[in-house]
C-alpha cells in the first residue's frame, strides 16, 4: 500500500490560507508535516516540495508524463489556447513557435524601448513628492510590452491598449483563479461579470491589432507570431493568437513590474549594496551599451537576489498523467505536483541567512536550476524569463545612477496576492530626494 503524503485536512481552510499567504502557508506546512506535504486546491490533491532533489525529479520528467495543473479554473481566465493551459503535443508546438522573440538578438533589440519608457515615466517624479514605485514600474513595463508585442508607438494608442490590459488585471479577483463556482455571472457586482466585460474590451482591441498586422506586418512580436508555421505549415488562428498574446501581455507586464518594485524595496534599505551597484553602473558611462549592462556581474547578482527573496509566483505546478515515485511516496495519475519556489529560495542549507538581502551570494556562483526557480523549470519554464531579467537590468541601469530616492517607510513590506502573482504590500512608497 502506498503511503499518503501528509498535509492539512480541512480543504477549504488550506485553500484559503494558500490564496491569502502562500509563502507563509507553505513554510507552516513544511514545519508541521515535513517535505513534501499535500493539500487540496481547486478540487485536486497537490503535493508540494522544496527539496532540490525532488525539484530535479519534477523538472526533468518526460513532458508527456504531466499536463497543466488547474486547467479547469485557468482556461476560462487565460483562454483555452494559452501556453499556460495547454499540454502535450500542443504545448510543445506552441512553445516552439512562441519562444524565438524572447531570446538572442531579437530580445536584445528591445533595449532602446525599455530605456526610453523608463526615462519617460521616471521624469514625472518630483523632488520631495512621494510616489508608489510599483505604479511607475507597472507603467514602464506596460509600455514596454505593448510596444514590443504590438509595435504601437503612438502615445494615445499605447494608453488605450494599456488601459484595456490593466482593466483585465484589476478585474481578475483571486477567487476566479481557484473556484469554478465563482466563474458565473450572477449580476453586475459579481467578480466574473466585471472580469468578463474587461476581457471582452481587451479582446476587441487585440483583434483589431491582429487585423492591422495581417494587412501590414511590422517589426514586432505579433508580426513574428503571424509569420511562424509549425512542422505541418499551419499558422496560429486569431483565437489562438488572442489567448497567447494576452498571456504574454499579462504575464510579461505584471511580473517584471513587481520584480522592479521589490528591487527598490530591498536596494533602498541596503545603502552599501545600492552604492556598489551604482558605482558599477556609473563606471560604464552615460547611455552604456545594452550588452555591457546585461553582462554586469553585480547587477546580475542583485536581480537574482531580488527574485530569490520574494519570488513573484509561489510555485511551479503540473498534474501527473503517469504514476510517479517522489521520494518515499508513490503518486497516482491525476495528482498535482509542485515545486514551492520560496521553500527552495529560503532554505538555509542552500542560502545561508536566507532572509537577508545579500547579492554577493550569487557572485561567482552558477546556480542550479533545481535550487533557483523564479520562472519555474523544465519544459514549462516561463518563455519570457530571459526577457524579464533583461528588462530589469536595463531599467535599473537608468534609475539607479540617475535618481536619489528614499523610502517613505523603511518597514519591509510583506508580499500580498494580486492575482496569480504576489507583490509588495502598498507597492513601495518612495520619495525623490534630489
Amino acid at each position: 500500500m502506498s503511503r499518503l503524503v501528509p498535509g492539512p485536512r480541512i480543504a477549504p481552510l488550506a485553500a484559503y490560507r494558500f490564496a491569502v499567504d502562500p509563502y507563509g502557508f507553505f513554510a507552516a506546512c513544511r514545519r508541521r508535516y515535513g517535505d513534501p506535504f499535500a493539500f487540496d486546491l481547486g478540487g485536486k490533491r497537490l503535493v508540494v516540495t522544496g527539496q532540490p532533489e525532488l525539484a530535479r525529479v519534477i523538472f526533468t520528467m518526460d513532458p508527456e508524463a504531466t499536463r497543466s495543473f488547474g486547467t479547469e479554473n485557468l482556461a476560462p481566465v487565460l483562454g483555452r489556447h494559452s501556453l499556460i493551459v495547454v499540454s502535450g503535443e500542443r504545448h510543445r508546438r506552441d512553445r516552439k513557435l512562441l519562444t524565438p522573440p524572447f531570446h538572442g538578438a531579437r530580445m536584445r533589440s528591445y533595449g532602446a524601448i525599455i530605456r526610453e519608457a523608463t526615462r519617460r515615466h521616471a521624469a514625472a517624479w518630483r523632488v520631495g513628492e512621494p510616489f508608489v514605485m510599483q505604479g511607475t514600474t507597472q507603467a514602464i513595463s506596460l509600455e514596454v510590452i505593448v510596444r514590443a508585442v504590438f509595435g504601437v508607438t503612438d502615445p494615445d494608442r499605447i494608453a488605450e491598449v494599456g488601459a484595456a490590459l490593466v482593466g483585465v488585471i484589476d478585474a481578475l479577483h483571486p477567487v476566479l483563479l481557484f473556484s469554478r463556482h465563482a466563474q458565473r455571472d450572477l449580476g453586475p457586482l459579481t467578480p466574473w461579470r466585471r472580469f468578463a466585460a474587461a476581457q471582452a474590451r481587451a479582446s476587441a482591441l487585440t483583434r483589431s491589432q491582429i487585423a492591422a498586422r495581417r494587412a501590414g506586418p511590422a517589426d514586432d512580436i505579433l508580426s513574428l507570431m503571424l509569420a511562424v508555421r509549425d512542422e505541418d505549415g499551419r499558422a496560429l488562428d486569431d483565437d489562438e493568437l488572442v489567448d497567447e498574446l494576452h498571456t504574454l501581455l499579462f504575464a510579461g507586464h505584471e511580473t517584471t513590474a513587481i520584480a522592479l518594485a521589490w528591487a527598490f524595496s530591498w536596494l533602498l534599505r541596503a545603502p552599501t549594496v545600492f552604492a556598489r551597484l551604482r558605482a558599477e553602473l556609473v563606471a560604464l558611462g552615460p547611455d552604456p551599451d545594452y550588452e555591457a549592462v546585461a553582462a554586469l556581474p553585480y547587477l546580475d547578482a542583485v536581480c537574482h537576489e531580488v527574485l530569490r527573496l520574494w519570488p513573484i509566483l509561489p510555485m511551479a505546478p503540473r498534474t501527473l498523467v503517469r504514476p510517479l515515485q517522489l521520494g518515499p511516496y508513490e503518486l497516482p495519475p491525476g495528482t498535482g505536483i509542485a515545486v514551492g519556489t520560496a521553500l527552495l529560495h529560503q532554505d538555509p542549507t542552500l542560502y545561508p541567512d536566507p532572509h537577508a538581502f545579500r547579492p554577493e551570494r550569487f557572485l561567482g556562483r552558477k546556480v542550479s536550476p533545481f535550487e533557483f526557480t523564479p520562472f519555474g523549470g523544465g519544459h514549462r519554464r516561463c518563455i519570457g524569463a530571459a526577457f524579464a531579467l533583461y528588462e530589469m537590468k536595463q531599467a535599473l541601469a537608468v534609475l539607479v545612477p540617475e535618481y536619489d530616492l528614499r523610502l517613505v517607510d523603511t518597514t519591509p513590506p510583506r508580499p500580498v496576492r494580486r492575482n496569480l502573482s504576489l507583490g509588495p504590500a502598498g507597492g513601495v512608497h518612495v520619495v525623490r530626494a534630489s
